[in-house]
């Protein structure tokens, strides 16, 4: 009896100890458009710098050192111009209303509600320089 009793005890113990409780968590990382090609940008330079180190070695031909890094370089060209399309935030649209009133950004054209020193999209002051 005394047994079944501390077994029990001890199994209670452990499940109070190794439960995983949704706070203990990391949160989510957002899935955002441009990680995936940051990640494509990083095994692309992982790949060159471990062709460059082959080609070093001597384990590679310089005709097929020459085609593989082309290759990997255009993928790269095509990965960055991804990530500069993607990156790139389109200007905002700026209302009339707002233009009058003198809360739009003279730096990055972002407008607001309300007169504001500071631009919160830039950060640059809001007043034009003169």
């Amino acid at each position: 009896m005394i047994i079944a009793l501390a077994a029990l005890i001890v199994i209670g113990v452990l499940f109070f100890t190794l439960r995983i409780r949704d706070k203990h968590l990391p949160p989510e990382e957002s899935e955002t458009p441009i990680k995936p090609l940051e990640e494509a940008k990083v095994r692309i330079y992982e790949a060159l710098r471990d062709l460059q180190f082959e080609y070093r070695l001597g384990k590679l031909s310089d005709a097929d050192y020459q085609a593989s890094k082309q290759e990997l370089q255009k993928e790269l060209a095509r990965v960055l111009q991804q990530i500069g399309e993607t990156a790139t935030p389109s200007k905002p649209v700026v209302k009339a209303e707002a233009k009058a009133k003198g809360n739009v950004c003279p730096h990055c054209g972002a407008s607001f509600k309300e007169k504001l020193k500071f631009c919160g999209e830039c950060g640059k002051a809001m007043e034009a320089a003169g």
